[in-house]
């Protein structure tokens, strides 16, 4: 890895000094060629054929044959479907060519496909996971700022969301209970939180700040362990707003750190430093990541959990992988964004990125399936691994595209 360290402070030294065109044309060889295929735009369209009614969406594959098996809107992960096609249309700008699917109106079928989320604003079952289903609305305000239904989305989930804090515990809720003492907080809830940084954006409610701050300084506080490692669920109790319990619920064991949590929390406390220049949440998110790098096996493919024991019952998650990889990307453009830039650290987060995409493209690029990657985890003590998964397939795509934005490589 040294040599790969060396050479990429050296690329992103160039980045500083020359700009980004002397990067991109020295750094191209580095990444794999796989994240600008032809087959990625042709699958989305593939996907995007297969409309039902009444709607559904993908959500993860067979394990065999990579066949996406489809599920409600009234899903949490309803959203990255329609998002990755706000990505695609993201990358006919940033390519041209065959692998960039010139040629396809993707905010259009963003737009249809978002569709069938918006009813889930006034009657959902996702609880906060309303930040996931508005990546799309999100999206489509990059491209039209005044698109009303976007706006309403945005707010509305913001709003539902802001409902689930608590300011005795001081975050929102992840999963509702029937127990009124009991108020349960996972890791990813550091990724829905940024719906309300969308709706400040839009309405100026300072309150949706303070809700995301106070989560975030929770997290900080009860989810992330002295080393960098997390917990994926606190339990809280929602009269005092005591710790009751540290635990697991889709990881290994309760003191455990699941891969996919651990990706989640490096990425969103990049994106709280992003909003709030807090240099604590940066350190967070360095802690973080420096853990995940440094628990990877040597041959870069992250497991369902770092502390399972090898073997059979340890599948990969290339989720966790490619969800990891747009959070160290995000984190090294933070690390250039400080005076004077971190060069030293933006080039360890980069040389993570590439040994996670990598190792996620040689082990799980699947040309036959229909998700573009296979061996995902989505729930391993459910035994649901070895799939292809909707999200890993977003933040793979989502990697490629920040790559090229940040001139480290070219389509």
């Amino acid at each position: 890895m040294r040599p790969i360290i060396l050479l990429l402070l050296t690329l992103l030294s160039f980045y500083q000094s020359i700009g980004t065109s002397v990067v991109a044309e020295l750094s191209t060889p580095l990444w794999p060629p796989e994240l600008y295929s032809s087959l990625i735009p042709q699958k989305l369209l593939a996907t995007t054929n297969t409309q039902r009614n009444p709607p559904q969406y993908p959500q993860y594959t067979d394990r065999v044959v990579g066949e996406w098996q489809w599920f409600s809107p009234d899903t949490w992960s309803s959203g990255f479907l329609p998002a990755t096609m706000y990505e695609l249309h993201t990358r006919t700008r940033l390519c041209t060519g065959q692998g960039s699917g010139e040629g396809t109106d993707w905010v259009d079928l963003g737009r249809v496909w978002s569709a069938a989320e918006v009813p889930l604003e006034t009657k959902t079952s996702v609880g906060h996971d309303v930040g996931f289903l508005s990546f799309p609305f999100v999206q489509e305000l990059l491209v039209n700022p005044y698109n009303k239904t976007a706006i309403n989305a945005v707010n509305t989930f913001a709003a539902d969301l802001a409902a689930r804090f608590s300011p005795i515990v001081g975050c929102t809720r992840s999963w509702d209970s029937s127990d009124p003492t009991l108020f349960e907080v996972i890791i990813d809830n550091m990724m829905t939180i940024d719906v309300l940084f969308s709706s400040y954006s839009l309405t100026r409610n300072s309150t949706l700040i303070d809700i995301a701050k106070s989560h975030a300084n929770k997290t900080m506080l009860n989810h992330v362990r002295p080393d960098g490692s997390s917990f994926h669920l606190v339990e809280y109790n929602a009269t005092t707003g005591e710790v009751i319990a540290r635990a697991t619920v889709q990881g290994y064991s309760d003191n455990s750190t699941w891969s996919r949590g651990q990706a989640w929390g490096l990425y969103g406390f990049a994106n709280m430093y992003s909003y709030t220049n807090d240099m604590n949440y940066l350190e967070t998110s360095r802690k973080m990541a420096n853990y995940f790098l440094d628990h990877l096996p040597s041959d870069g493919v992250v497991p369902w959990d770092f502390n399972a024991p090898d073997g059979p019952s340890r599948p990969a998650d290339t989720s966790a992988a490619t969800i990891a990889s747009t959070g160290l990307l995000l984190l090294a453009r933070q690390e250039l964004s400080l005076s004077p830039p971190s060069l030293a650290n933006a080039a360890r987060w980069v040389a993570g990125a590439w040994k996670l995409l990598n190792a996620t493209t040689d082990l799980a690029w699947k040309p036959s399936w229909q998700s573009l990657l296979s061996n995902g985890t989505v729930n391993n003590p459910a035994a649901n691994n070895d799939t292809g998964i909707v999200y890993g397939d977003y933040y793979y795509i989502k990697a490629g595209n920040d790559l090229v934005e940040m001139g480290l490589t070219q389509c």
